[in-house]
């Protein structure tokens, strides 16, 4: 997979990238307060392909002047039916405000039903509260059951083959 939005590159993770995107995710986690988690929460980071790819999942990158700027990611879950669930999602602060965001949401959504997937599972936490607003204005509804130590808050939304309206 490998597409433009304005001047980004969206494309599949390739395994050079490893420690850049990790990097990506450890500055945004950092500057949140959280921390990063190398051999807990993080390791997925570290080991894309027997996580995402080997798991029936996708690891994407997104590009800007030759420079690795965000990551988002989703694999199969147990938690439901016919479940995934984004991971991953981080933009770094300069390239935040200009849509690109919910752009990687909407085409992270449109990717997982095309593989017939019905549920989406996505937990985070409070203190980003932009990822909050941008998934509670996406249909995700609020749920328990949060697994990560570091997120307080976990949403579900529910696929069916006429909702995908972009």
């Amino acid at each position: 997979m490998q597409y433009y939005y304005q001047d980004f590159l969206i494309r599949d993770w390739e395994e050079r990238e490893r420690t850049q995107a990790a990097e990506v995710i450890r500055s945004v986690l950092s500057e949140y307060g959280l921390g990063w988690e190398p051999d807990g929460a993080d390791k997925d980071v570290l080991q894309v392909e027997e996580f995402y790819l080997a798991a029936g999942g996708e690891f994407w990158v997104i590009e800007h002047q030759n420079q690795i700027v965000g990551t988002g990611a989703y694999y199969p879950i147990h938690r439901g039916e016919k479940a995934v669930e984004i991971r991953k999602m981080y933009l770094l602060p300069t390239v935040r405000g200009l849509g690109l965001g919910k752009h990687l949401l909407q085409q992270l959504e449109i990717a997982i039903a095309n593989r017939g997937f019905e549920q989406i599972w996505i937990e985070t936490a409070s203190v980003l509260k932009a990822a909050v607003k941008l998934y509670e204005s996406h249909g995700y509804i609020p749920t328990t059951g949060v697994e990560t130590q570091r997120c307080d808050r976990i949403y579900v939304k529910y696929l069916f083959s006429n909702d995908l309206n972009f």
